[in-house]
């Protein structure tokens, strides 16, 4: 097995025992990419200088004999909305295409604290809106399971690097699913923290009550090693949550007897693929032997959750995006009359057909005499559905839904129609809507040979419960271990 195939506590451990340097593995990794990268199209920026150089300082530390972190030496990948220092960040976009930030978001500062190897930026929908990675202002991502599908989005190039071994790890974002979904389609793991567990600074904002950092990983032991280094408490973000962050490694355990799961009713409406609700059911009835009690549970609101996000989302990103005019930084027309004619032209230019979408949406929706009616109510119904979680987590520990209502589907297929787009997030954006913990584990594949998906969402700050519920699922199953034949 090549170095770029074996997780991040594989190589750990070989680190530590010097078999081997991680200059070898950040050269695996990089010849993976070299290799495969022109038929993924994972990557909008690839550091190979700087990810040799990080990973030659951390061998000259371990020859002294240096206590490195565990994951100091393993190659990384960072979603192209987290400002790196020095290195391009786009936002897959044409206003920012030569955005350089002169500092690191906090969880990028983390990473080079805790000596991960920065290996590139990833591929995303323009501003993480999407659900496909087609609404990149660049090219396409595919999918390593089957080149003509959609990887999934925003953070599309994120889980595609993981699942095709351009990358050990890597870092998304998930607004609305744009973690869980893509990891659900590519087949490996994605986790959507609590909101305010990991810290914003330094996230290029799309909807500010709703974004949160996370990992996506190829199992889930390295999900919990990945937390271990992204959470905490931030002062340079005013909705950073002051809490203890337990180590996870702890909750790191082959057990569910006991745990009380809940199934909710709506998350298996007419129309799901069939394949997804039969792989979501068997993996009920699997935790079900190993001793956990399974409960149907409702969640009434959902019907609501979808039309109230595309409120709420868009009208964050209205006033979010304004900051792009071409005035201070990012992308400027050349061609303009006055200061109204430089916004129109720079804006018309600088964004693409998606991201203007759902600006017009979210300045609409704020608009004077819209504004009670339409955001105002949205913010009413967000909270009926925190309150539908709220009161099935004082019955069950965790609930299990399908990632996605569907496999990968073809690129294509669904750009000229937004609304099928935007129901690939259906069973995900909930748990953003009401700021909880939601993670995705494969539990099975389609007759065609692409990942399903399993969702375990969780209460708020108790992620240790559903990376419990994951770990075992992982551990009695074979599904994250099958790789895709590129």
């Amino acid at each position: 097995m090549k170095l770029c195939e074996l997780t991040a506590h594989e190589l750990k451990d070989m680190l530590r025992k010097g078999e081997t340097s991680s200059r070898e593995i950040t050269e695996s990794v990089l010849d993976r990419i070299q290799e495969v990268e022109e038929k993924v199209k994972a990557y909008v920026t690839i550091d190979r200088e700087g990810a040799l150089k990080q990973a030659d300082e951390i061998d000259e530390k371990l020859k002294q004999g240096e206590q490195l972190p565990p994951l100091a030496g393993i190659p990384i990948a960072l979603k192209d909305n987290m400002c790196t220092k020095g290195l391009k960040t786009t936002c897959s976009s044409k206003i920012l295409e030569n955005f350089v930030p002169p500092y690191d978001a906090t969880v990028v500062a983390k990473l080079k604290e805790n000596g991960a190897v920065i290996i590139g930026k990833t591929n995303m929908d323009e501003f993480a809106m999407g659900s496909s990675t087609e609404n990149s202002a660049f090219f396409n991502t595919a999918n390593p399971w089957d080149l003509t599908t959609v990887p999934g989005g925003s953070s599309g190039g994120s889980a595609a690097a993981v699942a095709a071994d351009e990358a050990v790890m890597a870092l998304g974002s998930d607004t609305g699913g744009s973690i869980r979904q893509p990891a659900a389609l590519c087949g490996v793991v994605g986790l959507k923290p609590t909101y305010g567990f990991v810290s914003r600074y330094g996230l290029i904002a799309f909807a500010s009550s709703l974004d949160q950092i996370g990992p996506i990983t190829r199992d889930v032991t390295d999900c919990a090693l990945l937390m271990n280094v992204i959470c905490g408490h931030d002062p340079r973000d005013s909705t950073s949550a002051d809490v203890k962050v337990p180590d996870f490694t702890r909750f790191l355990r082959n057990d569910v007897k006991g745990l009380r799961i809940g199934i909710p009713k709506e998350y298996f409406p007419e129309g799901i693929n069939p394949e997804v609700e039969k792989a979501v059911i068997n993996a009920g009835k699997l935790l079900e032997e190993l001793g956990a009690e399974i409960i149907e549970i409702s969640l009434p609101h959902t019907d609501y959750a979808l039309a109230d996000y595309y409120i709420i989302a868009p009208a964050e990103a209205s006033s979010n995006l304004a900051r792009y005019d071409g005035i201070q930084y990012g992308y400027r027309s050349q061609d303009y009359d006055d200061l109204i004619d430089l916004y129109k032209k720079t804006r018309s230019e600088g964004f693409g057909p998606e991201v203007k979408r759902r600006i017009m949406l979210g300045t609409y929706a704020l608009s004077s005499g819209y504004y009670d009616a339409y955001y105002l109510k949205a913010l009413k119904v967000r909270t009926l559905v925190k309150q539908d979680f709220d009161r099935a987590f004082e019955k069950v520990d965790c609930i299990i839904s399908p990632t996605s209502p569907t496999p990968a589907f073809k690129m294509g297929e669904k750009v000229d129609d937004p609304l099928a787009m935007y129901l690939s997030d259906v069973f995900t954006l909930p748990v953003n809507m009401a700021g909880i913990a939601g993670i995705s584990i494969p539990c099975g594949f389609s007759k065609e040979g692409l990942p399903i998906g399993l969702q375990v969402i969780g209460k708020p700050f108790d992620e240790g419960t559903i990376i419990q519920v994951a770990y075992t699922f992982e551990q009695n199953t074979d599904f994250h271990k099958r790789k895709p034949e590129l």
